[in-house]
């Protein structure tokens, strides 16, 4: 099983709001992590792992976010997550957030594989074979509409 795409629903909570019942514009960055991780999940694999003298995982290169329309306390949101760009270190997602079939933000996210080892030194490093293998670029949106 391979995946290029994948939907998370994610239900807005009252603490990550402001005073208006708006959420927050970091908690958007959270909910875009929070529907990577679930994706890696769904293929069987792990975002970060820790060994004994380091670890290895994503690390943000870019990160961004375009709000069309706020999300609101009690707000159940669709977020829907494409790989757009595969490289020999990175990923690189668009995510979409849906409210009611409505987009209310467009993410674009740049996730560089990176690892340190004793010295702590982080350096990027190649993806993992099983990364590699399991996670493909998407289709272009709309392109099997165009056909």
């Amino acid at each position: 099983m391979s995946g290029s795409s994948f939907t998370y629903e994610r239900r807005v909570e009252f603490a990550e709001t402001d005073m208006a019942g708006i959420l927050h514009f970091a908690n958007y960055f959270r909910y875009m992590e929070e529907c990577e991780h679930a994706f890696f999940r769904s293929l069987g694999l792990r975002v970060h792992t820790a060994f004994e003298d380091g670890f290895r995982g994503f690390a943000r290169g870019e990160c961004s976010c375009r709000y069309e329309r706020p999300l609101r306390y009690e707000d159940v949101a669709l977020l829907h997550l494409r790989v757009t760009e595969k490289r020999a270190k990175s990923l690189r997602y668009a995510i979409r957030f849906e409210l009611d079939g409505n987009v209310v933000a467009r993410g674009d996210v740049t996730a560089i594989h990176v690892g340190a080892s004793e010295g702590g030194t982080i350096r990027a490093l190649p993806l993992p074979p099983e990364v590699d293998s399991l996670v493909v670029v998407a289709p272009e949106e709309g392109a099997q509409n165009a056909r």
